[in-house]
């Protein structure tokens, strides 16, 4: 994985290689506002869902990952991620990539509408925190609604059982995220900001992004 904001420092000539490592933390600095100028805001919509997150969905996420079995957990996880196919396909065949929409191997790429407008050379715009949702930008914030005719819950009727549904996606979702809390350093507001950027810029560009030095 590339240093977490890397792809935010200018590229430079190998004569300046010294004299730019020397400014690396002003430009970096200079390129997190340019990113983040919602910062302000954004930080307390941040705060208030690392509450939630804490005293809500995490506590639900070890509780479920406490009493459900290692193959039942593995098998709901699976449905969960073959009903994501569904989206995966679609935004494959707008991006012109029958080839990963016709093959059990897009089952490991995901694909959102997002993806699909970056895809097709739409700016992401500045990073914000949607209260809930978590981290996205502009474009990806807008993206979400198409990708939602492509779950399956706008099509299920009965609301108790779409709500279970949901409620159990969310909690399995959480659940596989609770061994990557170890790898937060830091700030954690940057540390999510800029980890969420670098893998946005990876899943648009198919993994072919470029180091700056």
């Amino acid at each position: 994985m590339r240093r977490i904001g890397a792809s935010v420092i200018d590229r430079v000539t190998q004569a300046c290689v010294c004299a730019s490592m020397l400014l690396a933390p002003v430009a970096a600095t200079q390129a997190a506002t340019e990113e983040d100028p919602w910062e302000a805001v954004n930080r307390p919509i941040f705060r208030f869902n690392d509450t939630v997150d804490t005293y809500a969905l995490k506590p639900l996420a070890k509780g479920y990952e406490a009493v459900t079995p290692q193959f039942l957990e593995d098998g709901i996880h699976n449905i969960f991620r073959n009903l994501g196919d569904v989206t995966n396909l679609a935004n494959n065949i707008l991006q012109l990539k029958p080839h990963a929409a016709g093959v059990d191997t897009a089952r490991l790429i995901d694909e959102d509408f997002g993806q699909t407008l970056g895809y097709w050379g739409v700016p992401s715009g500045p990073y914000v925190v949607i209260p809930l949702l978590g981290p996205s930008t502009v474009r990806d914030g807008v993206a979400r609604y198409p990708d939602t005719y492509t779950k399956p819950y706008r099509y299920i009727d009965h609301v108790p059982t779409r709500n279970s549904i949901f409620a159990l996606d969310v909690i399995d979702t959480r659940a596989s995220l609770l061994s990557a809390e170890k790898l937060i350093q830091g700030d954690k507001y940057i540390f999510i900001r800029n980890a969420y950027l670098q893998n946005r810029e990876f899943k648009v560009k198919d993994g072919e992004v470029e180091d700056d030095f």
